[in-house]
């Protein structure tokens, strides 16, 4: 916790270890994290749209590439705290800062979930 704060900052087990990092950094991690929520909502957002408008695909092609991007939806979710997790927790700790750990998973589910639209544009 900060010197001087008076609260409790949420969560402990990043706040407890380390120092403060330039805000600079943890503002940065923020936006990061904000942007894979935005990643988040626009993934759901178009599986929720294949199913609820007229899209003219083949219904099993469709039905597919909505449950994939719902799913994107999800991990992209997941993705913006565990990343936001881990980075600020190296970055009070003075480590090098980690990796992306579902990136290829998420490459790869868009590009299935194009895959399922096109074939089924074409079906």
């Amino acid at each position: 916790m900060s010197k001087g704060s008076g609260r409790a900052r949420f969560p402990r087990s990043v706040y407890a270890l380390g120092s403060d990092p330039d805000p600079r950094f943890s503002l940065a991690n923020e936006r990061t994290f904000l942007a894979w929520i935005r990643t988040a909502l626009a993934f759901l957002a178009a599986g929720v749209a294949l199913e609820a408008l007229a899209v003219p695909i083949a219904p099993g092609y469709r039905l597919a590439a909505s449950a994939v991007f719902v799913v994107l939806g999800m991990l992209a979710a997941v993705q913006a705290w565990v990343g936001w997790f881990r980075v600020e927790r190296a970055m009070r700790e003075g480590r090098t800062l980690p990796p992306l750990t579902i990136g290829a998973v998420i490459a790869v589910g868009v590009l299935l979930a194009i895959l399922l639209v096109a074939a089924g544009l074409l079906a």
